[in-house]
């Protein structure tokens, strides 16, 4: 009975017996911990946690598996090294939340600010909440890092707590700290915040003096918000502080003047550049030609071209096309031919839009079938077609009375896939006038309207300047109505094909008229009554010109001197040379006849008495 209660009491002991197992190891992410190695080994555990962290559901059970077969707890170096190390943002999410899970773990700065560049906006902006909230002792290398990621998220309220909780913390917001801010003011829009920011950096601590990073930052916001006086102005403040520009500020400038048309400020840009021996990067040069070449001034942009050609810079297609187009626009159509078969010998290709400006140039020049020519190869040789290769053709093709094969054209374009636009269906209306069918020209509007495609000022002008030439006033009056009703805003062009057309017909007054009710519109044509006379002029009707230049005057409409000088000049254009003589050497128009006691201006019509 003895024996059994010891086997008993033995029993009892082995079973109750638990192996201890020893604490664990904290491990780091380097095998040297001092600062001083380098390069510092990186820790063998380090590649062993990234393999485990393969995004599958069993992710977190693999890495707990792991750390408890050795005995092992990651610190938050460690985690953080690690999360820098992950691109997956799911991936990283998730281990950041095993993590924690750790035993006696807890996160540090680091490993929230290693996540948070991995997360999307609306995420980023949760995890900085709950940092927030968290309250952890900042250093200056994760601050620094944390106001990066804030500042490239735009996500300035965030970022100014941070600067707040640096100096709550007695740290420095350093040069970085400060530029991080400028670009997240700048990002936002908030321009003159930024500047402020600016300001406080040149009047504070040296070790905070804006560099040329600072300033680029304003730069950008400042043209972006369109005001490049500013940037100007900061450029000179920037040289004030020995700070030279560099690439970044001059492309900064040079886009914003190029955004303007600021054509003179880009060219003196661009030679300030190669005068400072400052790299113009192939864009610049690029905006440089191509912004000349649109204002027209196509030599000083083709001697650019040359310029940089010589220094072994290779153009891109897109200033070749820009020279192309300039020299064919401004009637050079042969310098144009000739560029273009440079531009095929220096071995760049040419693109549709290259092809469209040849086209172009040759239908405006008259050598349709030339252009023609080079609109088969396009299409024989998988060259995109568009719509401004064929409103090109069908123009050059109505142009030279073949208005049979630019409505072929017109309807092959469906076939293509290209859309009929105003352009297409404005040239080929200008044909069909052009050749006298008219009836044509308003089926053609009337199936412009239908297919829903925009009637612009030029489709109204079109046709309301034919119908006037075939006499059908009423019809032409009809469309300028439909034109103020649809909110088509007439320029100066249309209003001369309607007042021409109505002063030939002897409605001088209704012109007049039609004149004044643009006026409420906020519509002001600075040269109609100029126009109205030089046509009465042209015509032979100098009665009804001083008729209607009296008109003028007695309501006010424009100053006598003014309208005396342009009846001169419409007098001396018409060949009525001894008139216009006569008018310049009278009192007639600007002075005064005295009956009895009453002073009256003289009447331009006293111009024909004998």
């Amino acid at each position: 009975m003895r024996r059994l209660s010891v086997a008993l009491l033995k029993r009892r002991c082995f079973s109750s017996f638990t192996p201890v197992l020893p604490p664990r190891e904290v491990v780091e992410p380097f095998c040297d911990l001092s600062d001083v190695v380098s390069p510092r080994q990186l820790s063998p555990w380090v590649p062993q946690i990234l393999a485990l962290l393969d995004g599958s559901p069993a992710m977190e059970s693999n890495l707990d598996a792991f750390c408890r077969k050795f005995l092992i707890t990651l610190s938050a170096s460690f985690v953080s090294h690690t999360l820098r190390s992950v691109s997956d943002p799911n991936t990283a999410t998730r281990f950041f939340s095993w993590a924690s899970t750790q035993p006696n773990y807890s996160h540090s700065l680091d490993c929230h600010v290693s996540l948070l560049p991995l997360l999307d906006p609306s995420a980023l902006h949760l995890a900085v909440q709950s940092l927030r909230r968290a309250n952890l002792p900042l250093t200056l290398p994760a601050a620094n890092s944390l106001a990066k990621t804030l500042a490239a998220a735009g996500l300035v309220d965030d970022l100014l707590w941070l600067l707040r909780a640096m100096r709550d913390s007695n740290l420095h917001p350093t040069l970085l700290t400060h530029n991080s801010l400028l670009n997240a003011l700048v990002n936002a829009s908030l321009v003159d915040s930024a500047q402020r920011v600016l300001s406080a950096m040149r009047h504070g601590a040296p070790s905070t003096k804006p560099d040329l990073v600072s300033y680029n930052t304003l730069l950008k916001g400042l043209c972006k918000a369109g005001r490049t006086r500013s940037a100007f102005a900061t450029v000179r403040e920037m040289e004030e502080e020995n700070i030279l520009p560099d690439e970044v500020t001059y492309m900064t400038l040079i886009q914003a003047c190029y955004n303007e048309g600021d054509m003179d400020s880009i060219v003196r840009l661009y030679h300030e550049m190669e005068d400072r021996g400052v790299t113009v990067p192939p864009h610049a040069v690029s905006l440089v030609v191509c912004g000349l070449c649109k204002q027209g001034r196509v030599m000083e942009g083709c001697a650019v071209f040359e310029n940089m050609a010589r220094k072994g810079w290779r153009a891109p297609n897109a200033a070749y096309t820009t020279i192309i187009d300039g020299y064919a626009k401004s009637g050079s159509l042969d310098k144009a031919l000739e560029f273009f078969e440079r531009m095929k010998m220096d071995g760049v290709e040419p693109d549709e839009v290259t092809y469209g400006a040849v086209v172009g140039g040759l239908c405006k020049s008259g050598r349709v079938e030339e252009a023609m020519v080079y609109f088969r190869f396009c299409k024989g040789n998988g060259v995109a077609v568009n719509a401004v290769f064929y409103s090109s053709l069908i123009d050059g093709l109505g142009k030279v009375g073949r208005v049979d094969e630019a409505e072929r054209l017109f309807e092959e374009m469906v076939e293509d896939g290209c859309l009929q636009d105003s352009y297409c269906y404005n040239a080929l209306m200008d044909g069909l006038c052009k050749c006298g069918r008219v009836n044509e020209a308003l089926a053609l509007y009337r199936r412009m309207e239908q297919e829903g495609c925009e009637q612009t000022v030029y489709t109204y002008t079109i046709l309301i300047s034919e119908l006037f030439k075939e006499r059908r006033n009423e019809e032409a009056l009809k469309l300028w109505d439909e034109m103020i009703d649809k909110g088509v805003t007439p320029n100066v062009v249309c209003f001369r094909a309607l007042s021409i057309g109505l002063c030939l017909s002897g409605k001088v007054s209704r012109a007049c008229r039609v004149l004044d009710e643009l006026a409420p519109m906020g519509i002001v044509l600075d040269t109609a009554y100029e126009d109205m006379i030089g046509v009465l002029c042209k015509a032979g009707r100098v009665k009804e010109a001083c008729k209607l230049a009296d008109g003028i005057v007695d309501r006010g409409r424009e100053i006598p001197g003014k309208i005396r000088t342009v009846l001169i000049n419409a007098l001396r254009k018409a060949g009525n040379a001894d008139l216009a003589i006569k008018l310049m050497h009278s009192k007639i128009g600007i002075g005064y006849n005295r009956i009895c006691s009453v002073k009256r201006r003289v009447k331009f019509q006293t111009l024909l008495d004998s």
